[in-house]
């Protein structure tokens, strides 16, 4: 069952619902009325993003062949430092575990937006590596894993949360996690959208039970409404981008900036190639990314 602040409702996973190549980037220092912050700024951007939180510690890292980031979050103000990591994948699992123990972070949970079709996820081999660990995924996934969250939930990991938004369209289980409304946790929020909403882009919609118009509704329901500072942090980037916003989404984005009748038309149209990792990534990640016990990292499928 789920614990819920004020309720009697307990949950053994800690969950409660709720009352290209990687550009280089610079990080910068910078002093702000709630404490000390971090700035990124993306290489050949005029834009800066900031968020300020003593607490966070927040990591963004790459996996090249598939072009996917995988977040690491951790509450450094915890005697525990708490952890954990958004969209792991298993080519990646010894780098980014690796990173865990240079910082000292105690990893507790591996969670993923989605079923991807597009790389096995890491929280298989994450399990196996560290025990405790629990994987975590939408309900609506039909996925194996320890935890399943659905919307409205919320993820602790010490005195910070992620929020979580049903964003389905992409698939019918897509989640998008977002970083707590209220005392002590960043500002501004941060949305790690999956597929829903890449920068400048979105997840196609043509399989695993996806719908242009289910997608439409979706963002701009559950994301667009975020505060236009609120910064996004997409699972996939193909063009080098790292961060964006709700309202630079809101006004650049070529697709979800259009009425929905003409998305639907632009998903339509896109003419795009069977995934090249469907029929390895998707049976995979239906079973925590091991189909068996002497899984390793999956190779790319030839096209």
């Amino acid at each position: 069952m789920l614990r819920v602040r004020g309720l009697a409702r307990v949950s053994s996973c800690g969950l409660s619902p709720r009352a290209a190549p990687r550009p280089a980037i610079s990080i910068s220092r910078t002093r702000t009325a709630a404490g000390c912050g971090l700035r990124w700024r993306a290489m050949g951007s005029a834009s800066a993003y900031t968020t300020s939180c003593d607490k966070l510690l927040f990591r963004q890292l790459f996996e090249g062949e598939s072009c996917t980031y995988t977040y690491l979050l951790a509450d450094v103000s915890h005697p525990d430092k708490p952890a954990v990591l958004i969209d792991p994948v298993d080519k990646t699992v010894d780098r980014d575990l690796s990173l865990v123990r240079e910082l000292g972070l105690k990893l507790i949970y591996a969670i993923n937006t989605h079923v991807h079709a597009d790389h096995v996820t890491g929280t298989g081999l994450i399990k196996g590596e560290v025990p405790g660990v629990k994987s975590v995924i939408s309900k609506a996934s039909n996925a194996r894993a320890d935890c399943f969250i659905k919307a409205g939930e919320k993820i602790h990991f010490g005195d910070l949360f992620l929020e979580v938004r049903a964003t389905p369209g992409h698939t019918q289980g897509c989640v998008t996690y977002v970083t707590g409304d209220g005392p002590g946790q960043p500002r501004p929020r941060m949305a790690f959208t999956g597929d829903a909403l890449l920068i400048r882009g979105c997840g196609r919609t043509d399989f695993q039970g996806g719908s242009s118009l289910q997608l439409y509704q979706s963002v701009h329901s559950q994301i667009f409404t975020l505060p236009k500072d609120t910064l996004v942090y997409p699972a996939h980037d193909y063009k080098g981008f790292t961060v964006s916003s709700v309202g630079e989404e809101l006004l650049y984005n070529p697709r979800l900036s259009k009425d929905e009748k003409t998305f639907k038309s632009i998903m339509e149209n896109l003419n795009l190639s069977y995934p090249k990792m469907i029929d390895v990534a998707v049976p995979a990640n239906l079973v925590c990314g091991l189909q068996d016990s002497s899984a390793k990292p999956a190779k790319a499928a030839s096209n």
